[in-house]
């Protein structure tokens, strides 16, 4: 939990830059997206993925293929995976995943210093690059606890899904195996940057349907298995959708604004029957940026700004206080509204569901009987924390609020739809 929690304030610190201001936020245009390829083909692909933090896929890489473990990270421009050095001890290719050889790939090709992905002059990507000694180019950063992360940016292609031609080379990092701070995945960037999957891919439309993780950590047995449609999704006639709020134009700089992120209008927070007390500018960015209201697979947990937060613990308090934990606080303050876990079914039916409201009526709604989450042994919280613990000043909706539905980004229309499915039969 504390290494996803890490990764997370980290895409959103380099995800974010100044952009102008105004008082006036609704739906936008999308910035101008240049794909480094040729548009992927039309078929719809869909892809299986294992959830447990988060929604892990396999994707074959290079030729012949590797296949590397990546999660799908919507908050994340970048995508990288890990590679294994050239002072490694070489690999043989297989169907496992592991480290990514590229001395075994003829497909593979280092980005040089002089080519433009190195040297962008394109303001939404704004990941450090610099020369290596071989005139690579290298990329590094800081997480949050100072431990560097780095390695090169290269062109591979990546084919999806069985029997399916590989796309054109799309660019991504080379990670080093020996400094990904602990991370044993890669990361497949799906927001809004010219340089994500879906902007080199040409997408028009990606959507995912996360399945209830009742199987996840509790016991021998695989993590339930979700799924991700690249293009039209079968099902999507039935989807409610919410426009995105896209990077408002002026003359002032919004520091806090994450322009790359899907971010939507919610309106409110209900527990059980009950609408909370809270204006609906909190989840709207304000002039400086903050407050923004954000859709992320790679957030386990959701994230309220403080006075959000505030009026959601008063009320939890308000309707089951006595049985909560005293002093008890999950992962050095992430979660604060924990239960024994004898009590979290009863917990479930005081409490009743919660509800999370966005423009014209659409909702995502969580039913009394998941409003809590096991985070160890014995002990189950409301799995919302405050957005100030990740360094960020946005509302972010997390993985375990996007269960037993279909979540579609729809990239031409600019707009973000849910529907009710049973995600592990979709």
């Amino acid at each position: 939990m504390a290494i996803l929690i890490l990764c997370i304030f980290l895409l959103f610190v380099i995800s974010t830059l100044s952009v102008p201001v105004t008082h006036t936020y609704n739906s936008l245009s999308l910035p101008t997206s240049k794909a480094v390829g040729k548009p992927i083909a039309k078929t719809v692909q869909k892809i299986p993925f294992k959830y447990s933090m988060a929604l892990t896929v396999s994707i074959p890489i290079g030729t012949p293929p590797q296949n590397q473990d990546m999660v799908i990270h919507t908050g994340s421009q970048l995508s990288w995976i890990q590679c294994i050095r050239k002072s490694q001890k070489p690999s043989s290719p297989t169907n496992s995943s592991s480290s990514f050889d590229p001395s075994l790939s003829s497909s593979y090709l280092a980005v040089r210093c002089d080519q433009p992905a190195c040297k962008p002059q394109i303001r939404d990507y704004t990941l450090p690059t610099s020369c290596d000694n071989n005139r690579d180019c290298h990329y590094s950063y800081f997480y949050a606890d100072q431990t560097l992360a780095e390695g090169n940016l290269i062109q591979e292609k990546l084919a999806f899904g069985v029997g399916s031609k590989p796309m054109p080379h799309i660019i991504l990092g080379c990670a080093s195996a020996d400094s990904s701070s602990g991370y044993d995945k890669g990361i497949l960037g799906m927001n809004l940057g010219r340089l994500s999957f879906p902007s080199q891919a040409n997408l028009s439309k990606f959507s995912y349907c996360i399945p209830l993780r009742t199987a996840a950590g509790s016991g021998p047995g695989p993590f339930p298995t979700g799924s991700i449609v690249l293009g039209e999704n079968p099902s999507s006639a039935g989807f409610r959708f919410v426009d995105l709020m896209m990077s408002p134009q002026g003359s002032r700089a919004m520091p806090n604004f994450n322009p790359l992120a899907y971010t939507v209008p919610m309106q409110g927070i209900r527990i059980g029957a009950k609408r909370l007390d809270i204006p609906p500018s909190v989840f709207r960015p304000d002039a400086g940026g903050s407050g923004q209201t954000m859709i992320d697979s790679g957030s386990e947990l959701t994230y309220l700004v403080d006075e959000a937060y505030g009026k959601v613990r008063e009320e939890v308090v308000r309707l089951v206080g006595p049985t909560m934990k005293k002093g008890y606080t999950y992962n050095n303050g992430v979660a604060d509204m924990c239960f024994n876990s004898q009590a979290a079914e009863v917990v479930g039916r005081l409490v009743g569901g919660m509800t999370f409201e966005f423009e014209g009526g659409v909702e995502i709604g969580v039913p009394g009987d998941r409003i809590l989450a096991k985070m160890e042994d014995g002990v189950h919280c409301l799995p919302v924390g405050k957005s100030i613990m990740l360094g960020a000043a946005a509302n972010i909706i997390g993985n375990i609020h996007q269960q037993n539905m279909w979540v579609e980004f729809d990239l031409v229309s600019h707009r973000v739809g849910f529907g009710k499915a049973d995600c592990s039969r979709s």
